[in-house]
C-alpha cells in the first residue's frame, strides 16, 4: 500500500542554530541527510515523504527546496518565511515559481498568544496565502489549541493542518479537554490533522500501543479518515522510537478500517492537502 510521509525533517547540526536539541535529546544531535530517510523509507515501504522547517531563516526554505531537486522522493516543502513581513507578498510570488514548496509554518508552540495567534501583523500575512495556493502548518502544545481555534475560524479559505495532534500530554493520560478542543478545531472542513509525534508526547522508554489509542480513536472520530495525514515527525521520533514503530502505530490502527479509508490516512490525504 502506498505511504508518504506527511512530517519529516532534514538539518546540518549546529549546536547554537539547534539549542532546542537538548543533551536529554543526545540521540538527534547530529546531522540527518535525505539519504539517512531513505533507508528508512526503502526498508518500510514509504514512496516520499513531505519535508517540514525546523528553522526559522529563508535559508532553510531553499535548503529544503533544494534537497527536494535532488530527491525526488521528497514530494514537497514546508518552509519558513517572515509572514509579519511588510514584503511578504512579494515573497510569495518568488516561492510561487518554485512548485515544491507547498506552504509554510511557524514555531507557535509555547509561544504567547500575542506573538502569533492573535497578531494582526501575522494574521495579514497568514491571510495572503490562500491567494498564492500556499497553506499553513498549525503547530502548538494542547492549551493553545482554544486561541487556535479562534485563528483558524479568521481564515475560513485557508487550507490548515495540525501539526502532531495538538500535542496532547500522552505521557500523563489526560485527554478529556483536549478531546473538546479537537472536537471544536475540527468542524473547521480547511483543517486537515497529522497523526504524528505522538512518540515524543508519551513515557520515551515505556510507551505502548494501547497509550495512543485513545488519542486515535478522538481524532479519528471528529476528523475522519478523509483528514488524517500520517506523519513520522523523523528523526525527531527516534527520542522514543524507531521509524519502523512511529509507522507501526498508525498501521495498527488502521486495520479496523477498508483499505481504500487506509490509503486516504497513509498517503492519498497528504496528497490532496499538499498538492503533490
Amino acid at each position: 500500500m502506498k505511504v508518504i510521509d506527511s512530517h519529516v525533517h532534514f538539518w546540518d547540526y549546529d549546536p547554537e542554530r539547534h539549542s532546542w536539541i537538548s543533551e536529554e535529546m543526545k540521540v538527534i544531535q547530529k546531522s540527518f541527510h535525505p539519504q539517512d530517510a531513505l533507508v528508512n523509507f526503502e526498508r518500510s515501504g514509504v514512496e516520499g515523504c513531505v519535508a517540514v522547517q525546523a528553522d526559522v531563516t529563508e535559508y532553510e526554505t531553499q535548503y529544503l527546496a533544494d534537497y527536494a531537486a535532488a530527491h525526488p522522493f521528497i514530494k514537497g516543502v514546508v518552509g519558513w518565511t517572515d509572514l509579519k513581513s511588510p514584503n511578504l507578498e512579494e515573497r510569495l510570488h518568488t516561492y510561487r515559481q518554485n512548485q515544491v514548496i507547498k506552504g509554510f509554518r511557524e514555531i507557535m508552540q509555547g509561544s504567547p498568544d500575542e506573538r502569533f495567534l492573535t497578531n494582526k501583523d501575522f494574521h495579514q500575512g497568514v491571510g495572503l496565502l490562500k491567494d498564492f495556493g500556499f497553506t499553513y502548518d498549525v503547530l502548538i502544545y494542547h492549551d493553545q489549541l482554544p486561541a487556535a481555534i479562534k485563528f483558524t475560524e479568521k481564515f475560513p479559505d485557508q487550507p490548515f493542518i495540525l501539526d502532531h495532534i495538538a500535542k496532547p500530554n500522552i505521557k500523563s493520560g489526560e485527554w478529556k479537554k483536549w478531546k473538546e478542543d479537537i472536537r471544536e478545531i475540527a468542524k473547521n472542513p480547511r483543517m486537515f490533522c497529522k497523526v504524528s509525534g505522538m512518540v515524543t508526547e508519551s513515557d520515551y522508554a515505556n510507551w505502548t500501543y494501547q497509550d495512543m489509542l485513545p488519542y486515535l480513536d478522538i481524532v479519528a472520530e471528529f476528523f475522519g479518515t478523509d483528514r488524517l495525514c500520517y506523519g513520522s515527525d523523523w528523526p525527531v521520533c527516534l527520542l522514543a522510537a524507531q521509524y519502523e514503530q512511529a509507522l507501526g502505530i498508525i498501521t495498527e490502527f488502521l486495520k479496523q478500517v477498508p483499505e481504500v479509508e487506509r490509503e486516504k490516512v497513509l498517503s492519498g490525504n497528504t496528497s490532496t492537502f499538499y498538492n503533490l
